[in-house]
């Protein structure tokens, strides 16, 4: 069926969350332990002690990337530094191994402190932005190394005339830290490898993060092959220090953040599973209740890394935005059956214990002062239904679908924009069945009117994301004004 259906209602209550609790819909299976709709169910319609963003203490991109810029030339100044005299064609081509082989030490510490989920990057940059980041410089980070094995080896076969092959068996087989550094070198280009996105596809989520897991042990490797033989540490204590440090900073923020914090927050918070409820085919949300929750300081549009202690779950975590504003003592996500994980929640039982990590992200509401518009796709609409109810203004939400079946919220969706007199559009159906492109620069200028003066927040998967962005752009929507958040990060 192919449907463009509007939803439009005056205000009545302007910003009230029209469901921010659960609701047992009487058409929907019982749910397990949710509560029942009333005033105790009801949160705020914005957590009442969430600081302003700037208490964050949130950083931009530009001087993150000056700071990685930065550190890269004080690393080739180190060799140039401790470099002896260069000499001939082997001496260049082993300082140009040597420079590598510097930069891709350093390279993995910016690639883990990247994702040490420290809350200024991540609040400031956001955890999508950052993870892509780590990926190109992970690509790069495996092309430098595999460059500085290759240019080493030639170097040393070119001083001690003698070929390729032999000096690679004598290098191998004499000295232990290179074959260390061997293995560490061939670990990083099977994460490269199994990170690729046909392969990554191909792959369960548990599988790919344990894989990525190895990325640890080759760094440790990898660290006492610099110290072995690296000309600019060998005899520069001050070198070796500032160097150690860097690396035991890193390691001491990915164990405070990705470890100590949320196990703080679980003995603090005491997250609990209080309910499930279907709210469609495949697809379920569950409530997650606890203490304080207020002083986490989540914003609609954020997510948490959810890790729920059963027999099949406690083993990983996964990532899933927030579905309605967050309360003082309960919290909802939302999930699609697409893998084992996400079809293992909808058989969670109230009491099941959860450690949660976040919030994190920074797809989260702007200044006030433009209109918005909420682009959706698919279950995307989830962290875009917790926005909706709390945005202040006008805000248009526009809702692609393939399939009628396929919309979420939808009862939500229309009482929300019942009580603040917003505007929702849904478009249903193929392209071939709707005629068009739904989301053509002519179709979002016929909709949102005024639309090149909006904030546009966009949500779903990749492929929307791309073309919605691409259509934003060409409707005269300025890049600045344009945020998104895709799920395959």
């Amino acid at each position: 069926m192919t449907s463009l259906t509007r939803q439009s209602v005056p205000a009545r209550h302007a910003g009230a969350d029209a469901y921010p609790g659960p609701r047992q819909d009487p058409r929907a299976p019982r749910s397990q332990g949710v509560p029942q709709p009333g005033p105790q169910a009801h949160g705020p319609v914005r957590p009442p002690s969430v600081p302003d963003r700037k208490d964050f203490g949130q950083v931009s991109a530009r001087p993150v990337l000056t700071v990685i810029v930065l550190g890269a030339a004080a690393v080739i100044g180190l060799w140039w530094y401790s470099a002896p005299a260069v000499r001939g064609l082997g001496g260049w081509l082993t300082g140009a191994g040597e420079i590598l082989g510097l930069l891709a030490g350093y390279g993995v510490v910016v690639l883990v402190a990247l994702m040490a989920r420290l809350p200024p990057l991540e609040r400031g940059i956001g955890t999508d932005q950052l993870a892509r980041w780590h990926a190109m410089g992970g690509r790069y980070v495996v092309s430098v190394i595999v460059a500085h094995g290759l240019l080493i080896v030639w170097g040393y076969a070119v001083q001690a005339h003698t070929t390729v092959v032999s000096e690679s068996a004598t290098l191998l087989t004499q000295y232990p830290d290179v074959l260390m550094a061997t293995v560490a070198g061939f670990l990083l280009l099977g994460v490269g490898i199994v990170s690729m996105r046909a392969v990554r596809r191909r792959l369960r989520y548990d599988t790919w993060y344990y894989l990525h897991l190895y990325t640890y042990l080759a760094i440790a490797l990898a660290f006492s092959h610099q110290f072995a033989v690296g000309q600019s540490f060998i005899n520069n204590l001050a070198a070796r220090f500032w160097w150690s440090a860097m690396y035991l900073t890193v390691a001491v923020l990915v164990l405070w953040y990705r470890v100590a914090v949320p196990l703080r927050a679980f003995a603090r918070h005491g997250y609990t599973v209080i309910g499930v409820k279907s709210e469609g085919p495949g697809v379920i949300s569950v409530y997650i209740g606890g203490k304080h929750l207020d002083e986490l300081a989540a914003e609609p549009g954020q997510f948490f890394r959810w890790r729920f202690l059963t027999r099949a779950l406690w083993w990983s975590s996964h990532p899933y935005s927030l579905s309605a504003a967050p309360g003082t003592d309960v919290l909802r996500i939302t999930v699609k059956d697409i893998g084992d994980h996400s079809r293992a929640l909808s058989r969670l039982r109230p009491g099941t214990r959860v450690i949660a990590e976040g919030p994190y992200g920074a797809f989260t509401a702007g200044p006030p002062g433009r209109g918005v518009l909420l682009l959706a796709g698919g279950v995307g609409i989830t962290p875009l239904r917790a926005m909706f109810s709390t945005l202040p203004g006008p805000v248009t939400l526009i809702y692609r679908a393939s399939r009628e079946q396929d919309i979420v919220f939808r009862d939500e969706l229309d009482a929300i924009a019942a009580a603040r007199g917003a505007t929702v559009y849904y478009l249903v159906g193929s392209r071939a069945e709707i005629g068009g492109d739904p989301l053509s620069p002519k179709m979002l200028r016929s909709l949102v009117p005024g639309l090149e003066q909006q904030e546009a927040y966009v949500c779903g998967p990749s492929g929307m994301i791309s073309a919605a962005v691409r259509a934003l752009r060409a409707a005269g929507v300025p890049r600045r004004q344009i945020h998104f958040e895709s799920f395959e990060f």
